[in-house]
């Protein structure tokens, strides 16, 4: 087997009923209940004005810096509700994919969205398109095409490892990963950690919030009170 260049076929894949869950949540309310571990770098940022939240499941592509030719395979294997999620080993000199291979993906596949640890190009047309496209930024410069490379194997993403099928969930805040193995018992307490969120909004609007836990904080942090100016 040609390790580092290849591509698998098949995935293990969540329930779809679960995806829409998740759909539903804030991705900062999810991440909380995973103790604020699984977000990507904020470095990896939304680059396009979705009208709704990112939540599909991964098609994982791992490509060789600055080389786009397994993501081109992607594209191939890429069904609707799926996100294409794509390491590049730190790359940020070449744009990894452009207007043309987002328009297929967006418009023709339907995919869910995209997530690119590298840059991206034709930004004046992508910055206003409704599918989800996440990136470090932009650059004119264009990416290779030879390889190698892998599709739908594990990947390192962001400062997080993604693996092939888990659930992907992304807002304007950033995006997070979700295992496929840890969803099925995560959903329920992610959306009531959303709902008791929204009833905290509402004390913190009206000043009604107990606060009373910072001080209790700082006493069990001996954090000194000193009544007077620092000189």
């Amino acid at each position: 087997m040609s390790i580092g260049n290849r591509v698998y076929l098949k995935r293990e894949l969540p329930e779809k009923g679960l995806v829409e869950r998740f759909r539903e949540l804030p991705a900062a309310n999810v991440a909380d209940c995973m103790s604020r571990t699984s977000a990507l770098s904020p470095e990896i940022k939304l680059q396009s004005s979705p009208e709704k939240r990112m939540c599909g499941v991964a098609l994982t592509v791992k490509a060789r810096a600055g080389d786009n030719l397994m993501l081109h395979q992607a594209l191939n294997m890429a069904q609707e509700g799926d996100v294409i999620i794509l390491s590049n080993e730190g790359d940020r000199s070449r744009a990894i994919m452009g207007e043309i291979m987002y328009r297929y993906l967006a418009d023709f596949k339907k995919v869910a969205g995209i997530v690119i640890d590298g840059p991206i190009r034709d930004l004046d047309v992508i910055a206003y398109e409704k599918c989800p496209i996440y990136a470090t930024g932009s650059t004119p410069a264009g990416p290779f095409k030879e390889g190698p490379g892998e599709v739908n194997t594990p990947i390192s993403i962001g400062n997080i490892v993604v693996q092939p099928g888990d659930i992907i969930l992304g807002d304007r805040d950033g995006v997070i990963v979700i295992s496929k193995e840890d969803a099925p018992n995560l959903i329920d307490q992610a959306e009531k950690n959303a709902e008791a969120d929204s009833a905290k909004v509402q004390k913190a609007s009206s000043g009604s919030a107990d606060r009373s836990w910072v001080d209790r904080t700082l006493e069990s942090k001996d954090v000194a009170f000193i009544d007077s100016p620092y000189c």
